[in-house]
């Protein structure tokens, strides 16, 4: 039973491990996107959509990640063309991506996905791994996308830690104007970023519609969005701890499946998810460090000719 529930507690927490970390790479830049959960809205339908016409999967996923990206791109050209207000560029990009999922999703209601795909997301075995105790079941017996989800976490830690780049997308988020006058071209990183992090967004949003609930629901993600910006502050901004904090709160979704035998009121379980992430973000206020604090540019808007 214990085994059972720290798989499906994997499953749960991959759609918010893709989130968080693309949540992660835009606020490195300096950009605080709330739209996280419209973005993946949007690569929900756009991946359910392209994957029920097609049948092919990764065509599925790619559309997903294409329709979170060009997501972003709006948020992008607002905030950072336009230096708009992030939050509330943000929330409107939230309410847009809400609404056009509910809008086109409505033609889905009701059809679920071709066992081809559904096949293909079906767990793999990793060799070897997957026959150690029981860590191997749970971590080392799932779908290729949870796969994806570690590798995304090392990469994304790698290239931030110990690239070149990673620095200077460090620094852009830190102070953008000593950046610039060290040649970095900051708006070309932050658009980049913002992409990328659009892009997970959308990736999650479809692993929600293809992977872990293969058929059509309006509002799929239900809140996830603003559970994986929480998530960002929880893991302190760094991408290996958002694999900790997306499995720990992927296992209090789907708690109260498990805990219904013992009569508790289902209304209470549901509401555990995001109590625990209003107990987070209260105790993240209360406990600041050097090391917790978020980017000294985020949110701020950057002017190359007031530096």
């Amino acid at each position: 039973m214990i085994i059972s529930f720290l798989t499906a507690m994997m499953i749960a927490g991959t759609p918010l491990l893709f989130a968080t970390l693309g949540e992660i790479v835009t606020e490195k830049a300096g950009h605080l996107n709330l739209g996280v959960e419209g973005m993946m809205l949007v690569g929900a339908v756009s991946g359910f959509g392209v994957g029920l016409y097609t049948e092919n999967p990764l065509l599925a996923m790619g559309a997903a990640i294409f329709a979170g990206a060009a997501s972003a791109l709006i948020y992008g050209f607002l905030t950072v063309t336009l230096r708009a207000n992030q939050v509330v560029s943000g929330l409107s990009l939230t309410i847009f991506g809400t609404g056009l999922s509910s809008y086109i999703g409505t033609a889905f209601v009701g059809k679920k996905l071709s066992e081809g795909i559904i096949h293909f997301c079906k767990p793999v075995e990793f060799p070897l791994l997957s026959k150690i105790p029981f860590i191997g079941p749970i971590v080392f017996n799932q779908d290729v996308f949870v796969y994806l989800g570690y590798l995304l976490a090392i990469l994304v830690g790698v290239y931030l830690y110990k690239t070149r780049l990673g620095q200077n997308l460090v620094a852009v988020g830190e102070n953008p104007a000593a950046a610039d006058a060290s040649g970095i071209n900051v708006n070309l990183y932050k658009y980049i970023h913002i992409l990328a992090g659009g892009a997970l967004c959308g990736l999650g949003g479809a692993y929600l519609s293809i992977v872990e609930v293969p058929q059509w629901q309006d509002n799929i993600t239900s809140g996830r969005g603003w559970i994986a910006i929480a998530l960002v502050i929880f893991c302190k901004w760094n991408p290996y701890k958002a694999l900790f904090g997306a499995y720990l709160f992927g296992g209090l979704s789907i708690i109260g499946f498990r805990l219904q035998q013992f009569n508790i009121s289902q209304n209470l379980l549901d509401m555990l998810p995001y109590l625990v992430t209003i107990i987070v973000l209260v105790l993240s206020s209360i406990k600041q460090s050097k090391e917790s604090a978020p980017p000294q540019g985020l949110s701020l808007p950057y002017f190359r000719e007031e530096r």
